[in-house]
């Protein structure tokens, strides 16, 4: 093919990464300079310009997506199809290896691969058949173990217990299962990378055949790799193969997956006579938003360095915002969010980025008031998550005996001995008696119709939610879901599920107690009767969960936690709640590494904006059903004030959306006006929205902070 139609797109650092005569190379990729065309145009010049076969090529990411993106791409500037190379993840190049060597591999020749969700019941089956408490030893923290050890290489034969019967245990569930898979005939992911670097160890003649056919590996995102992927790799390449590492340390950010950082640093240390080649030029962002992220990232110790540059000049100040509270900065990027709109841009050119997905509940709430459709990238609805499903179930039962749906839901949740033969007899005597299966429990338990254990579980569950009933009687509804989240057990529960999914899990059900708080208020000022708040709430989370999401093809409004942005590119971007204890996170702050992961996620955050950045955060938000002071994340004391335009209220922009209520002659209240509340004292009016009886008003308080009331009912007096 020719040679110019594969260098003339390229810029001068990619045209010489392109083409370097090394035989192990490491380009320093920065956020939007470029990276895949780097390593696709590599791959054509190694066929055009070295006479390379494809059989001789192998590359390697981290997506299907994205490795289907690359095969496409090479046949496209090759003008030919792509066959004879290996391009794939390494999941998917680890399943190719196994099933073309299942004997060498001792496995069947038909082996069945496991998803998560496959392995999970797996686990949790072995653990019950081995008699284990699955309340110390739950399924789901035994399948983060497993997975973690696989992915750091190692056995069970390879692991000690230092006399530590938990950790005992976890070894004893991982030598079963690996003994369950084997009988099986099964492998789950992590096994795959494991198993095929086993089976080159052990098969020296394999690993040389395979070394002797790759010539050249290319490695995307080199910076994500784990343990076991860098030994995958460091054994396939061997003495003589060319090595091609595209990464950048600086968007490392999965290290709570198993991501090493360090593995881009030992690099040019395993890989002899390495040329490093760093790509700055980025083609996403305005200067200002560099020079920002740039000087942030400079905060990091151990960095391999690079500076981003762009030729498309400045751009606008990164606009940064200190909010009241957190629905004060809810209401602040949704009336940016309709000022974009009402400019003529699309909705899904807007992203709401946030550290935790507890944070999305207040914006959701927002996006939904003003009827702006949008999308939860990558996950669930606030209301539709399982562990806000598990507490408000919960409510449910205590509130209505009547629901078997909620009852079915949390009978056996967090696992108590309830098994679903159990569940079955419950819901066959209830059908027959024609009754509720709660008083199809109360049958089976007066007249003693199970066995033991069951009954016993049962008997527990029963009295645990009559004593939640009479427990909650006098509270507000913030201590109500407090209580039920605690006494149910939920909390120890999703303590048992390690890593970020569990944590996450935690921040969620501590965001539905503040859900409660801020519903409980509201309910006061349209003097909804207390007897009835936990039922409009109730009715509130069912309303919120049922409204539609936007599908993926539609224009809507983005939101999605940091780690689920990188990799994509928006208008204008927003940072939501840059706090210290939120964002860097407060398991993060006093670890040196684990803050060094906070900020490069702050960057990668920053290099998702292509024209516009807002920056908020809160000086009051409440975290566990109590309003407390925030104090602004050191990350934007880290950003220098000359890329900084602070909004203040009363501004043009903070109140773009508002001054329509300024000019009307009919509202009762002007934006600045000082107002006086029996309850929660004097304050100062900041937006008003709607007409007649169903008007609010946003009134920030001097003692009780932000509130939006409802006018029928706030009685104001205006000063």
């Amino acid at each position: 093919m020719d040679v110019s139609k594969i260098l003339d797109p390229l810029n001068n650092a990619q045209r010489q990464a392109v083409c370097a005569e090394a035989a192990n190379v490491l380009v320093l990729a920065g956020a939007g300079s470029g990276k895949t065309r780097v390593l696709v145009h590599r791959i054509a010049w190694l066929l055009a310009s070295e006479n390379v076969s494809p059989y001789g090529i192998l590359a390697v990411t981290f997506t299907n997506k994205a490795a289907g993106q690359m095969r496409a791409r090479i046949e496209q500037l090759r003008g030919t199809p792509s066959g004879g190379m290996w391009v794939g993840t390494f999941h998917g190049l680890a399943h190719r290896l196994l099933r073309a060597h299942w004997k060498e591999a001792d496995l069947l020749q038909h082996f069945q691969v496991l998803d998560s969700e496959d392995q999970f019941r797996a686990i949790r089956r072995l653990i019950k058949e081995m008699g284990l408490d699955e309340g110390q030893w739950p399924a789901k923290e035994s399948q983060w173990y497993i997975n973690a050890r696989k992915d750091e290489g190692l056995r069970p034969d390879n692991l000690e217990h230092h006399n530590d019967p938990h950790k005992r245990g976890m070894i004893e569930i991982y030598a079963e299962y690996e003994r369950y898979c084997q009988r099986v005939g099964a492998v789950d992911f992590a096994e795959l990378l494991l198993r095929s670097h086993q089976l080159w160890l052990r098969n020296p003649e394999l690993l040389t055949h395979y070394q002797q056919r790759f010539k050249f590996i290319l490695v995307d995102e080199f910076q994500d790799t784990n343990t076991i992927q860098y030994a995958w790799l460091k054994l396939l390449a061997g003495d003589n193969t060319g090595m091609f590492a595209v990464g950048d340390d600086d968007q490392s950010i999965y290290g709570w997956r198993g991501a090493r950082v360090e593995n881009i640093h030992q690099f040019s240390k395993d890989y002899t006579g390495t040329e490093t080649f760093r790509l700055e030029q980025n083609y996403r962002s305005t200067g200002n938003i560099l020079n920002a992220a740039n000087a942030l990232i400079d905060h990091n110790s151990e960095r391999m360095g690079k500076e981003l540059w762009t030729d498309d000049g400045d751009g606008e100040l990164i606009q940064l915002y200190a909010a009241f509270n957190e629905q004060d900065e809810a209401q602040f990027i949704i009336d940016k969010v309709k000022d974009w709109i009402d400019k003529g841009g699309l909705r899904s050119e807007n992203a709401l980025l946030y550290r935790s997905n507890a944070q999305s509940r207040v914006l959701e709430e927002r996006l939904i008031n003003y009827g702006i459709p949008y999308r939860v990238y990558g996950g669930l609805r606030f209301f539709e998550r399982q562990e806000i499903k598990d507490a408000l179930a919960y409510l449910r039962l205590t509130n209505n005996r009547e629901d078997d749906a909620s009852f079915e839901r949390i009978v056996n949740v967090p696992t108590r001995g309830i098994g679903s033969r159990t569940v079955e007899i419950i819901r066959d005597t209830a059908r027959n008696s024609g009754s509720s299966m709660w008083q199809a429990a109360y049958h089976l338990i007066e007249h003693k119709e199970l066995a033991s254990r069951a009954l016993n579980a049962l008997q527990f569950f029963v009295k645990r939610i009559e004593e939640i009933k009479s427990a909650i009687e006098n509270l507000t509804l913030h201590e109500q879901i407090e209580h039920v989240i605690h006494e149910s057990g939920l909390i120890d529960h999703y303590k048992k599920e390690k890593g970020e999914r569990g944590r996450t899990r935690l921040e969620n059900l501590d965001e539905l107690i503040n859900a409660g708080k801020n519903f409980d208020e509201d309910a006061l000022e349209e003097e909804i009767e207390t007897s009835d708040v936990l039922t409009a709430f109730l009715s509130h989370a069912s309303l919120e969960a049922g409204e539609r999401q936007g599908d993926e093809w539609d224009d809507c409004v983005q939101l999605m936690t940091l780690h689920s942005a990188k990799g994509l590119e928006f208008k204008q971007v927003f940072l939501c709640g840059l706090e210290e204890g939120m964002f860097p996170h407060r398991l993060s702050s006093e670890d040196a590494s684990k803050l060094e992961e906070e900020r490069r996620l702050c960057y990668v955050g920053m290099t998702r904006a292509m024209q516009k950045l807002v920056i908020s955060y809160a000086e009051k938000r409440r975290l566990y059903g109590e309003e407390k002071i925030a104090r602004a994340s050191r990350f934007i004391s880290e950003i220098p004030t000359e890329f900084l335009e602070e909004i203040r209220l009363g501004s043009s922009v903070a109140t773009l959306s508002t001054m329509a209520a300024v000019e009307d002659k009919e509202a009762p209240v002007k934006l600045g006006q000082r107002v006086m509340h029996a309850k929660f004292g004097e304050g100062i009016v900041l937006n008003y929205e709607g007409q007649g009886r169903h008007a609010r008003v946003q009134v920030n308080f001097e003692m009780a902070g932000s509130k939006w009331l409802v006018m029928e009912y706030a009685n104001l007096q205006f000063c």
